[in-house]
């Protein structure tokens, strides 16, 4: 299976509750954290949700 990187590049400060878990269930804990995940639909809508504090790239 294929793999991304999301890195969380903004703020989670003022974001709705349901923004953070998703940040959260995505493994991202504070700005500038790296993750390294499977590209699955479900990973991918998870990403789609938070689409504005985090960037992607392929690992």
């Amino acid at each position: 299976m294929a793999k991304i990187k999301v890195t969380q590049i903004k703020s989670r400060i003022n974001c709705p509750a349901v923004q953070k878990r998703t940040l959260d269930a995505l493994g991202l804990k504070k700005m500038h954290h790296t993750v390294v995940v499977e590209d699955t639909p479900s990973v991918m809508g998870m990403v789609n949700k938070v689409r504005h504090l985090v960037e992607v790239t392929n690992a």
